[in-house]
């Protein structure tokens, strides 16, 4: 029997990873251009992290987390997301003392859920966090990066919600008058909502369970909960916004899964990927730095998921193939495979950016052939007997119209700078 994969956990194969480095290079171009650092975080890091910053009753820590014990009996866990890492390293190397940072990162995480299209246990994120910046102005900033992540793959269509989940007092308040409404409609709930009337009730909010969304327009609604300050700011970030252009939808539903957060919160989302439809989500985690054992610290930031913006890209044919081969090297008989090698090498040393494929293997020229054809490369730069004699290549053109022809090799570099720049 061979050995398969483990479910959830995919092999990205060369035939897609060309997308990959698509959305990686634009990423990185989009944080470069508003100033943001790359910061890389490890996979592994003590349980306690994640229970202490994303809450010990979340669904996340009570059912999804990779979690196991080291040969020093120390709990560990598979990072679930990226913010409890990244605060952790932060005030770890003294990153927040009087200093504001503008840092992303991308990589793996894990969650154990049931493996599904746009839901993976390992699963693929970019974060971008902001320390040190109270201000209104911060969440519109990593509001707009992500905008303009968008503009650079041709994405459109994705709706933008926003919420305000006030102070962590005013949350507070909020969530006792949310256990006193749902408590006398308790029997309407069901066993996932009964559970979480108990230990998370913000979550109630965003249930799919039918009977208690039939409850959400009579429940007390958060707005009602704010405090002044977190309503001047949440006004102020939403003049932002329509000043540059951005439309958004007000979601008194939009709570978020993870407990650090306060004030903004906000996902953009799509229609087309069924019910995996939140593509980007983040908000601001003021008190996260200080419950890591920080000094107070505000922050603000999102993750997105990198599988499914793919796939988005995907549905609306934004993808690009991999590049192919400038040129393609036939050789023909031992000699020509011994010195067409070493001639290949000092092409690409002196050639910048080209993309020079050499046969390996041997093979009839009829074969190879074939294989230059496969390649996609725009020409077959052909080495044999007869070249090798005359101090010569043959180009043959393999896409649109030219004549076969011979050149120097002395002269071939010239053609091969053309072929490069063409990109």
């Amino acid at each position: 029997m061979s050995i398969q994969s483990i479910r959830g956990f995919n092999d990205l194969l060369p035939a897609v990873t060309p997308s990959w480095q698509q959305v990686e290079a634009a990423a990185r171009d989009v944080f470069a251009a508003y100033g943001y650092s790359e910061i890389r975080l490890p996979i592994v890091e003590a349980t306690s992290l994640f229970a202490r910053s994303i809450g010990e009753v979340t669904d996340i820590v009570e059912k999804e987390m990779y979690s196991f014990d080291d040969r020093n009996g120390e709990s560990l866990t598979l990072r679930p997301e990226g913010t409890a890492g990244c605060v952790r390293a932060a005030i770890q190397h003294g990153l927040l003392h009087n200093q504001v940072q503008k840092l992303w990162y991308a990589g793996p995480m894990f969650r154990y859920e049931r493996p599904q299209k746009g839901r993976y246990r390992q699963f693929h994120q970019f974060g971008v966090e902001v320390f040190g910046l109270p201000g209104p102005d911060a969440d519109a900033e990593v509001i707009f990066v992500s905008r303009a992540l968008w503009r650079v793959l041709g994405l459109q269509g994705l709706k933008l919600e926003l919420n305000s989940l006030g102070s962590l007092e005013a949350r507070q308040r909020y969530r006792a008058a949310l256990v006193e409404y749902f408590s006398r409609h308790e029997q309407e709930l069901d066993d996932d909502g009964r559970r979480r009337l108990k230990t998370n009730p913000l979550r109630l909010l965003d249930s799919k369970h039918e009977g208690t969304r039939r409850l959400l327009p009579d429940a007390p609604k958060l707005a009602d909960s704010l405090d002044d300050e977190s309503r001047r700011h949440f006004d102020a970030l939403c003049e932002l916004l329509s000043g540059a252009g951005i439309e958004f939808v007000l979601n008194p539903y939009l709570v978020r899964g993870l407990d650090y957060y306060n004030r903004t919160v906000f996902e953009w989302t799509t229609d087309q990927l069924g019910a995996q439809s939140a593509v980007c989500s983040g908000g601001r985690y003021d008190g996260l730095v200080e419950t890591l054992g920080g000094k107070p610290t505000p922050a603000v930031g999102w993750g997105l998921g990198i599988e499914r913006l793919l796939a988005l890209l995907e549905l609306n044919g934004l993808l690009g193939a991999a590049p192919a081969p400038h040129a393609y090297l036939v050789l023909a008989g031992e000699a020509a495979e011994r010195r067409g090698l070493l001639l290949a090498e000092q092409w690409r040393d002196k050639v910048p950016r080209l993309r020079l494929q050499a046969n390996l293997g041997g093979g009839s020229i009829k074969a190879q052939f074939r294989r230059a054809d496969r390649s996609g490369a725009e020409i077959a730069l052909v080495l044999g007997e007869d070249e090798l004699a005359a101090g010569e290549v043959t180009v043959k053109p393999l896409r649109g119209e030219g004549e076969q022809r011979r050149v120097s090799l002395t002269e071939i570099e010239p053609l091969l700078e053309q072929l490069a720049r063409q990109d």
